[in-house]
């Protein structure tokens, strides 16, 4: 039966793949690349012929389109990045929308995928996680990035290149405080290497050299204690009206902001109501 099939490729260590992604690639018709020569390396590492073609994200909307007319026309196509996942960060999304869009049968792979590895290598909370893929090069989406995590509790995983680690490092160290953070690089290769310690440290390791490889950072949220004190901090050295008159301005409707200002304050419902009439 005519399928699409999205198979995972190891991120380093060929050993990693599995035996099912072996056997898919073995059987389809035709298998579509990120980049081609580095997919036809791991074909022939493991004796397989298959004709490759070309899908990256330059060419994702018009080859989905092509990729879809050859399963209608009865061929099975194996979808695979240079490592890793395919959808992650990585070629795969737009033509599992289309599949979905046209009824076309697919089927994800498990396997190997660079930012779960290294979240479990950082030792630092993995119940609550937020991937956010590569981390910006333009200052002013940098910005929007950095207004997005200021205030997540949850443990943040991000991709960058080694030739932009010092800069990024510096940039979340200047907007999130000096943060305890784990750089991993070179994940399940000869040369793997876990950096663990805070964002300073890290500044200090890694600006006498050039690393090599791409790097996942994983990051430790905001712990609710520092939210907790934070939320002080606003309301210390101001009145009750200026504390109500600042969360309505959050957006925070009058009732709720009430409630609000009561709870953090220590203080009854009645008491802070006198202060919203004028509101």
């Amino acid at each position: 039966m005519a399928k699409i099939y999205l198979v995972p490729t190891p991120i380093g260590n060929l050993g990693d793949i599995t035996l099912r992604a072996l056997e898919v690639l073995k059987n389809v018709d035709v298998v579509a690349a990120e980049d081609t020569r580095q997919s036809l390396k791991l074909l022939n590492h493991f004796d397989i012929k298959k004709p490759l073609i070309s899908y990256h994200q330059h060419n994702e909307q018009g080859k989905s389109e092509d990729i879809i007319k050859r399963v209608k026309n009865g061929e099975s196509i194996a979808i695979v990045t240079d490592a890793g996942t395919p959808g992650i960060s990585d070629p795969g999304s737009v033509v599992v929308q289309k599949c979905i869009e046209e009824n076309i049968d697919f089927e994800v792979l498990p396997g190997a995928t660079a930012f779960t590895t290294a979240l479990i290598y950082s030792g630092l909370d993995t119940s609550n996680f937020l991937f956010k893929g590569f981390f910006p090069r333009e200052n002013k989406e940098r910005k929007e990035f950095i207004k997005d995590l200021k205030d997540r509790c949850e443990t943040i995983i991000m991709y960058e290149s080694p030739y932009r680690i010092l800069d990024c490092l510096t940039f979340l160290k200047e907007n999130l405080g000096n943060r305890n953070i784990a750089a991993c690089r070179e994940l399940t290769k000869l040369h793997e290497e876990i950096f663990r310690g805070s964002i300073d440290d890290g500044i200090n390791f890694f600006q006498n050299k050039q690393p090599k490889g791409e790097f996942v950072l994983v990051l430790s949220g905001k712990t609710k204690e520092e939210l907790h004190n934070e939320r002080i901090s606003k309301w210390l050295n101001i009145s009750i009206e200026e504390h109500l008159n600042l969360l309505i301005s959050e957006g925070i409707n009058k009732k709720d902001a009430i409630k609000q200002v009561a709870k953090e304050r220590g203080l009854a419902k009645s008491e802070v109501y006198k202060y919203s009439i004028d509101l």
